[in-house]
């Protein structure tokens, strides 16, 4: 698939890795829509990826929903004129440990369900949502390739105090081999790209002790741009023969 001429759907777009993947396809020249839950964020993304050439589009949705992704879908096929690659980036955090017993009283802390579930609403129900629908789209109006790309995460091998977003971000690896199965017969590939730590606004809040301390495990010293994670997924879209599989970018990070 030759970048110029997709029409592309980022989720999580309005901040982030997925603003900088709205950026970089603007750039191109592609035609491209995001989602974000947050309708002034998604405005100023909009406003800023349009000054770089392309067709861009901000949708208001929540992942999460089903009402909110069945009328997503065609809404942006209708802004693009057809639509032919999904890039699943939207996520959040809820970290904490499964239990953690206060030294001086005994008590103990759990990870709520509600922390539980929401991350897993977001991170794993909502990919599936987004590919669903994507998918049916794809069939029942195109001849085109197309690609569905799952953000996961090195987090996926288990990282600790983060239960739900290990679980999540491993889930999508595994729907990502199932669904170049099932798909690649309707001409419709799937990928996934898993970051390691990169350089976000959430990253460049830390404490810069710990900050200093993840950074010690990456070989290379430093965290990713997000323009570094886009080069992944511009190589799976483009590259036809590459199904089922998932590109770390890492920095070399150890697990």
């Amino acid at each position: 698939m030759k970048i110029q001429h997709v029409r592309a759907l980022i989720t999580g777009g309005a901040s982030g890795i997925g603003r900088a993947m709205v950026r970089e396809l603007a750039k191109v020249g592609a035609h491209v829509a995001f989602c974000d839950v947050n309708a002034e964020a998604v405005a100023a993304a909009e406003a800023d990826a349009a000054a770089l050439g392309g067709v861009v589009k901000g949708f208001v949705a929540d992942v999460s929903s089903e009402a909110d992704v069945v009328a997503l879908i065609p809404a942006v096929a209708d802004a693009l004129g057809g639509l032919d690659v999904l890039v699943n980036n939207a996520g959040i955090f809820r970290d904490g440990l499964l239990i953690k017993q206060d030294k001086a009283t005994g008590s103990i802390q759990k990870l709520s369900l509600a922390n539980w579930q929401k991350v897993i609403d977001v991170d794993l129900t909502g990919p599936f949502l987004c590919a669903r629908e994507f998918a049916a789209h794809c069939v029942a109006t195109s001849t085109r390739p197309a690609i569905i790309v799952n953000i996961s995460s090195i987090a996926r091998h288990g990282n600790r105090g983060q239960s739900n977003y290990s679980a999540a971000k491993a889930g999508l690896i595994a729907d990502t081999k199932l669904w170049a199965e099932e798909l690649a017969r309707y001409g419709i590939r799937a990928a996934a790209v898993a970051p390691g730590f990169v350089r976000t606004p959430i990253l460049e809040g830390m404490r810069p002790d710990v900050l200093a301390a993840m950074l010690e495990k990456v070989p290379l010293g430093r965290p990713a741009e997000p323009e570094e994670l886009w080069q992944a997924v511009r190589f799976a879209i483009e590259c036809d023969y590459f199904t089922g599989r998932c590109i770390d970018v890492d920095g070399g990070l150890q697990v």
